[in-house]
């Protein structure tokens, strides 16, 4: 069986888990519009980067 030989320190432990943290949230802003948009995507009333790309709702 694979069994440890010593027991892994705190230290260790912590170190080797360090990247596992947590997810961070999308970041939100407001276009030119004035609407809230995440990066990436087509803000609610259709424009991407300043353009209008589809009609909007």
């Amino acid at each position: 069986m694979a069994v440890p030989a010593r027991k892994t320190s705190k230290n260790a432990k912590r170190s080797r888990r360090g990247g596992q943290g947590g997810i961070n949230t999308p970041t939100i802003h407001q276009n030119e519009n004035g609407v809230y948009v995440r990066n990436h995507h087509v803000a609610a009333d259709g424009t991407y980067k300043g353009k209008q790309v589809i009609a909007p709702k």
